[in-house]
């Protein structure tokens, strides 16, 4: 049974991810390696309700901030010259990514 890599890329950014996804697919089509993905996870909303008075006085305003995060999968199989291309590749701040193998 052959070896898979499973990456999951986070990122509060949108455009950088699907960048970093465009960049794995090229190199799977390269290689000729199988790849299924990028399958969007759902994305988490980070939500905090803020005063807006520090000190309590005044009518009850509130600030709504969010930060949402996005997660995409990939699944590819592990060959040698698809992972060296993979690790050479450019990661933008703010993108998380996890290789895991698995048999």
């Amino acid at each position: 049974m052959a070896q898979k890599a499973r990456i999951s890329l986070t990122s509060t950014n949108v455009k950088k991810l699907e960048e970093v996804c465009a960049q794995i697919k090229i190199i799977a089509e390269r290689t000729g390696v199988a790849m299924t993905g990028p399958i969007a996870l759902p994305t988490k909303k980070l939500k905090v309700p803020c005063r807006k008075s520090p000190d309590g006085e005044g009518s009850e305003t509130w600030d709504h901030w969010e930060m949402r995060i996005h997660k995409r999968l990939i699944d590819l199989d592990a060959s040698d010259r698809a992972l060296r291309q993979l690790m050479r590749i450019q990661i933008p701040d703010g993108v998380n990514i996890e290789i895991v193998l698995k048999s």
